[in-house]
């Protein structure tokens, strides 16, 4: 098929949705398919030998988010492509979508990042409410010119449902066993001593140091005793969250844990490396759609702590690969890891059930997976086309 993806995000910028798309449009790309890729700039001109084609953009808090300008519309028309992927369509790829509606060309969006409950969580009250509703109201609009939307989890299915988008079903998120593997720990066993001189338990968040993520729930974590906290990952919330979590150590009663470590954002072998330094895996925010790195702890043969809400109640089975705990319940977090701190045989053995739930969920399946989808998509673009020609 020739398949053009659309993303309101694609590297250098590191976060969920550049993942995936980076995931996707490689295996897309070994089976055989004519991929494009249409991103904001800064982008690199091509990817895993796809052609990458930059649009104009604007920086909103360090994020480059692109114009919703005529190149969307050239360089669709320029290639023609049998299937638009418009990979969690906001800006860029709401454009996108219209373009897709006006030439007659199938699409597929995915809905990946969960705005309205972002707006009415850090948007200034009363204007939380107000904005979470506009939100929806919009991306009721886009999704409704797609022929079909994919959704990560069962939540999320149950959310956009709620919120009277049209044509949805349910697509996962692969997960490369082989880079994210238990056996990184020998790899890393220098580097786990220096964190861990005294044997500490090593706890550990990745992802996106922003607002969203709710990482002030990491200050009771930083306070276990015996823990050392790790966190791997950059954005705008990273200083704040430093002196934060530093201030939560220092202020412990008694003999205080060693500061929280920042190592900053990683990617590829660093990344799996980082997750071999950890023996505990914790996630904290509310609001994931998804939840790509509680996958990767899965696959490195971590026990992983969450929020019982949004994208973990699809991935973490409490008390056999992990434990999911209410976000609701001060404390609740922070008493999950000290009952994995306290517990080295409920760590090893949630850990291996963790890996198990996860080695047969490769990106090459999941791909396969969408390619149907794609197909579902131009089948629906030509039922409607036969409907209106009756």
């Amino acid at each position: 098929m020739r398949i053009v993806v659309v993303t309101e995000s694609f590297l250098p910028t590191l976060n969920g949705v550049t993942t995936s798309v980076c995931r996707v449009v490689e295996c897309l790309a070994a089976q055989g398919h004519r991929v494009s890729v249409v991103c904001p700039r800064p982008a690199p001109a091509e990817h895993a030998g796809v052609p990458v084609h930059a649009v104009p953009s604007v920086s909103v808090r360090a994020f480059p988010t692109g114009l919703p300008s005529g190149a969307v519309r050239d360089v669709l028309e320029e290639l023609r492509p049998d299937v638009v992927h418009v990979a969690s369509p906001f800006v860029l790829g709401a454009r996108a979508l219209r373009e897709t509606a006006r030439l007659g060309i199938p699409s597929v969006a995915v809905y990946q990042t969960d705005m309205p409950s972002y707006l009415a969580q850090h948007a200034p009250r009363p204007v939380g409410p107000g904005a979470s509703q506009a939100a929806w109201r919009w991306v009721r609009r886009v999704h409704g010119l797609a022929h079909l939307t994919l959704a990560p989890s069962r939540h999320t299915m149950a959310e956009l449902a709620a919120h009277g988008v049209p044509r949805t079903a349910r697509w996962g998120r692969g997960v490369d066993a082989r880079l994210f593997h238990p056996g990184r720990r020998d790899a890393v066993a220098a580097a786990r001593r220096e964190l861990a001189p005294d044997g500490e338990v090593v706890v550990g968040y990745v992802g996106r140091l922003a607002p969203e993520k709710e990482l002030d729930r990491l200050a009771d974590v930083a306070r276990v005793p015996g823990v050392r906290l790790v966190l791997v990952g950059d954005g705008p919330d990273r200083a704040r969250t430093a002196a934060l979590l530093a201030e939560a150590v220092a202020s412990t009663p008694g003999r205080p844990n060693r500061p929280p470590v920042l190592l900053g954002a990683r990617s590829g072998e660093a990344l799996a490396d980082a997750y071999g330094l950890l023996d505990v895996f914790v996630h904290t925010g509310t609001r994931e759609t998804f939840g790509q790195t509680l996958q990767e702890a899965h696959a490195s043969g971590l026990p992983v702590v969450a929020p019982a809400r949004g994208g973990p109640l699809d991935l973490v089975e409490h008390g056999r690969t992990g434990l999911l705990v209410d976000p609701d319940r001060p404390g609740a977090l922070a008493a999950a890891v000290a009952a994995l701190v306290a517990d080295p045989a409920l760590r090893a053995r949630t850990g291996r059930a963790g890996r198990a739930s996860v080695e047969g969920r490769t990106w090459a399946g999941v791909t396969a997976e969408l390619v149907g989808h794609y197909e579902a998509a131009v089948d629906a673009r030509w039922s409607r086309r036969g409907r209106r020609a009756a």
